[in-house]
C-alpha cells in the first residue's frame, strides 16, 4: 500500500470517528498548548529582564550608596567616610584610564503634588553626563539637558506612573507641579521603565516609573537631605569603553573608593551586565523546567494514542487478516497504523498549535503577564507532538504487523 492509500484510509478512520479521534487528540492538543503557553511566559520574563538591565546599561558600573540604619550610619561616619561624594564621581573619572563617562547622581524620597492630587516620588538630581550614559529620552516633552544644569532651572521630567496619577487627563507638559515647597515646571514624560523586583541592593525596591528628574545644581541648592549624615549623592554611573573591562574596571573602582572611605564599604558596585547573564541562566532552567512539566501532557497523549490504536488493531483484526491474504506486506500494514497514529498527533499537534497561540495572546492582553511566542517553540511542541504519535503508535502498529493472516481471518 502506497503513502497516498495510506493517508486517504488513516483520514477516513478519523473522519469515521470523530468523536473517537477527537478524545484521543485531547491529550496532544493540551500537551502542545500547555508548551507553547508555557516556553511564551518564560520567553516574556527573559526579554522583560534583558530590557531591563538594557536601561541600566550593558557597559556601564553602578556605584550605588548602601541604605545604612542610623546606627550604622553614625558608626560610619565616626571612622572618617563621608559617603558617595561629586569628588568621588571625579576621582573616578581621573584616575582609571578605561572610564570613558561618569555621571553622579542625588536622590530623595518624597511626594509630588499637582492642584487636590498627589502620589508618591523619588526626585533625582542629575548631571549632563547621566543622559549621554544612559541615553534617557522623553516619551513626551524634553528631557533635563545641560543648559537646564548650568542654569539650575527649576525644571522636572516625570515619570510615567506619577504623570498618570497627577495628570490623569491632562497634558503635564507645561504645568507645575509642587514638590515640597519647590514649584517645578514639567517639560517632559518619561515612557514606562521596567521594574526592578529582583535585582541585588538598593536597586531592588526601585519604581523608575515614579521618579522626577531635575538638574543636579537645581537638586543641591533647592532640596535638604532626608539625614544630615547622609552621602552627598545617591549613585554614581560609570560608562565603561570596553565590556570586556568591566570586572577590572569594577576591582579598580572598589580599591579607589576603599582608600577614599577609610575601608568602609558603604556602597554597593553592581554590574548590570553580570546580573543579565545570571539571570540568563536562571532563565534558561526556569524555561526548561516549564517546558518539562507541559511536555508531561504530551506524554499522557502519547499513551492515549497507544491505547486506542491497540483498540482499533483488536477491531479490525478480520481486516488486517484480509489484507494480509491478498497480498499487504507485514511493512504495509506497519505503515498503515502508522500513519494513522501520525495522523492524529498531527491533526492534535496543529489544533495544539492554534490553542497555545490563543492561550499566550490571551494571557498577555488580560493579565499583567507578558509573554513572547517565538517559532522555536512552536516548531518544538509541534516536532514533538509529531513525534509522540509515532512513537506510541509503533506498538499497535507492530502488533498489527505480527498477526497471522489465517488466525485473523478467523477471529470475531
Amino acid at each position: 500500500m502506497h503513502v497516498e492509500e495510506n493517508v486517504k484510509v488513516a483520514v477516513s478512520g478519523l473522519l469515521g470517528h470523530k468523536f473517537r479521534a477527537l478524545l484521543t487528540m485531547l491529550g496532544i492538543i493540551f500537551g502542545v498548548a500547555a508548551v507553547i503557553a508555557m516556553l511564551s511566559i518564560g520567553e516574556g520574563a527573559k526579554r522583560e529582564a534583558i530590557a531591563k538591565y538594557q536601561e541600566l546599561g550593558v557597559n556601564n558600573i553602578i556605584v550605588r550608596d548602601k541604605d545604612l540604619s542610623d546606627e550604622e550610619l553614625d558608626e560610619v561616619r565616626a571612622q572618617f567616610s563621608q559617603g558617595l561624594s561629586i569628588s568621588d564621581a571625579g576621582a573616578i573619572k581621573e584616575i582609571i584610564p578605561s572610564v570613558m563617562e561618569v555621571a553622579p547622581q542625588a536622590e530623595k524620597n518624597t511626594e509630588a503634588w499637582y492642584e487636590d492630587k498627589s502620589g508618591k516620588a523619588t526626585v533625582i538630581g542629575i548631571s549632563p553626563e547621566f543622559n549621554t550614559i544612559l541615553n534617557y529620552s522623553a516619551d513626551q516633552g524634553l528631557f533635563v539637558n545641560e543648559d537646564h544644569y548650568r542654569r539650575k532651572l527649576k525644571v522636572c521630567v516625570i515619570g510615567a506612573a506619577l504623570a498618570k496619577t497627577l495628570f490623569p487627563f491632562d497634558d503635564p507638559v507645561g504645568k507645575e507641579i509642587k514638590v515640597e515647597d519647590q514649584w517645578l515646571e514639567v517639560i517632559g514624560v518619561m515612557e514606562p521603565k521596567s521594574l526592578f523586583t529582583e535585582t541585588v541592593g538598593e536597586l531592588a525596591s526601585r519604581d523608575l516609573n515614579t521618579d522626577v528628574y531635575i538638574p543636579l545644581t537645581t537638586f543641591f541648592t533647592r532640596f535638604t537631605p532626608e539625614n544630615e549624615l547622609a552621602s552627598e549623592i545617591k549613585q554614581i554611573t560609570v560608562r565603561v569603553d570596553n565590556s570586556k573591562e568591566l570586572m577590572e574596571v569594577a576591582s579598580v573602582i572598589r580599591s579607589l573608593l576603599n582608600r577614599r572611605h577609610f575601608n568602609n564599604e558603604d556602597y554597593d558596585v553592581i554590574i548590570p551586565l553580570e546580573l543579565l547573564k545570571q539571570e540568563e541562566k536562571e532563565r534558561r532552567i526556569y524555561n526548561f523546567l516549564l517546558g518539562s512539566i507541559a511536555a508531561i501532557s504530551l506524554l499522557v497523549g502519547g499513551i492515549g494514542i497507544m491505547n486506542i490504536m491497540l483498540a482499533t488493531v483488536m477491531e479490525r483484526t478480520r481486516e488486517i487478516g484480509v489484507r494480509r491474504a491478498i497480498g499487504a506486506t507485514q511493512k504495509d500494514i506497519m505503515m498503515q497504523f502508522l500513519t494513522e497514529s501520525t495522523s492524529i498527533s498531527i491533526s492534535g499537534g496543529l489544533i495544539g498549535v492554534v490553542v497555545g497561540l490563543t492561550i499566550s495572546f490571551s494571557i498577555n492582553l488580560v493579565t499583567d503577564v507578558n509573554t513572547s511566542v517565538t517559532l522555536y517553540s512552536v516548531l518544538v511542541a509541534f516536532f514533538v507532538s509529531v513525534m509522540v504519535g509515532i512513537i506510541f503508535g509503533f506498538l499497535p502498529a507492530r502488533r498489527a504487523a505480527g498477526l497471522r493472516p489465517v488466525e485473523a481471518l478467523r477471529y470475531e
